[in-house]
């Protein structure tokens, strides 16, 4: 129970903090909609927390069962896209219900860390066990690899190549957890990035001005790299306890744009500075440790990969997001867990925490 009360009192600080960061990003701007943006998201806080009891109290283990299912039903949302998706800032990465749009990208991570906790896991009478090290490269890095790069290849089409990017870099850190032959992995890296001076050729022109903006914002200042640069003037004019907040400049004024959404945390610097980015960062590094804690403390190795794997896949997101912001990394329209505006992130994120809590009560078990 107290590990339960740690993971959902950590995240509902976190979610707290985006839901006044995300009001002090819209409340005056113009129109119902802006308005109504920070009621939506305490409504997707809400139904996460819902989310997140229901997960923890489920037997994780049924996740081995459904594996395949989830799997299928991941690339059939991800292809229902592409009929029946709604096109926003030129992209095609949501599927309306009702009064909701979900974003199937965010589905399939959760999805694909349970796939290669599986994938990489046996299951007797008695425990799961590892098995990944009597695969040789085949079946250890080439076939889960195929199996992986169908649902990214789909997620880059969108396009959308933040979360795709996503999905490999779990999968370059899970063959690391699974004790595959390092060999294998430094032979399949080798290949991997032999190509990649040729892939800019393939590259749409606005992810190759968002690469050539990364190496210097300043050859675009009022067109692709306007947004970095506000986005670091943002982050700077904080100092070191902020402008304070609904104070300040580059959020309040409209000129760091998507400022509830993939640049959240530059707003929220701006507000509170050094020392609320520190408190901010210390939230989430609770929860990645807490995560990593399960695993290493679980003896089912099904649960301990699946446990790795949603940590992996909260720590890696964070921390492209801030690098992002900050001007560190390419702008990849990765969100912040718990903070951008978005019901999709919210609910995935919240039932990933759910899966962790109920890795942690159910370990015991073997």
């Amino acid at each position: 129970m107290k590990h339960n009360l740690f993971i959902i009192i950590v995240a509902l600080l976190i979610a707290s903090i985006g839901i006044i960061s995300i009001y002090s990003s819209t409340y005056q701007k113009e129109g119902k909609l802006w308005q109504e943006i920070y009621k939506r998201q305490i409504l997707w806080v809400i139904l996460g927390f819902v989310c997140f009891l229901l997960v923890s109290n489920m037997d994780y283990r049924r996740l081995w069962d459904w594996t395949y299912f989830l799997y299928a039903a991941c690339l059939f949302l991800l292809f229902l896209v592409f009929v029946l998706g709604v096109i926003r800032l030129g992209a095609q990465r949501w599927l309306k219900f009702a009064w909701f749009n979900f974003q199937p990208s965010e589905f399939a991570k959760i999805c694909m860390a349970i796939f290669l906790a599986r994938y990489f896991s046996k299951k007797s009478v008695h425990d799961i066990s590892l098995l990944s090290y009597k695969f040789g490269i085949f079946r250890g890095i080439i076939l889960p690899f195929i199996i992986v790069v169908i649902p990214v290849g789909l997620i880059i089409e969108q396009p959308d190549l933040g979360s795709g990017l996503m999905i490999v870099f779990l999968f370059m850190a899970m063959l690391y957890l699974t004790n595959v032959k390092l060999r294998y992995i430094i032979i399949f890296l080798v290949i991997a990035l032999l190509p990649l001076p040729f892939m800019w050729h393939f590259l749409r022109d606005y992810q190759k001005e968002r690469l050539l903006v990364f190496l210097n914002p300043n050859i675009d200042p009022l067109g692709a790299g306007y947004t970095v640069i506000q986005s670091k003037i943002a982050i700077g004019s904080g100092m070191f306890f902020g402008k304070g907040w609904l104070s300040g400049t580059q959020g309040q004024l409209h000129f760091l744009p998507e400022s509830h959404t993939d640049f959240i945390f530059s707003a929220f610097a701006e507000e509170w500075g050094f020392f609320g980015c520190v408190v901010l960062l210390l939230l989430y590094y609770l929860l990645v440790q807490r995560g990593l804690s399960i695993a290493k403390r679980t003896n089912d190795d099904f649960g301990k990969l699946l446990a790795y794997g949603v940590s992996l896949m909260l720590g890696i997101q964070v921390f492209i997001n801030v690098a992002m912001n900050m001007g560190l990394a390419p702008v990849v329209g990765v969100p912040l867990p718990l903070m951008s505006y978005g019901g999709s992130s919210v609910l995935v994120t919240f039932i990933s925490l759910g899966i962790l809590t109920s890795i942690e009560r159910k370990r015991a078990v073997f």
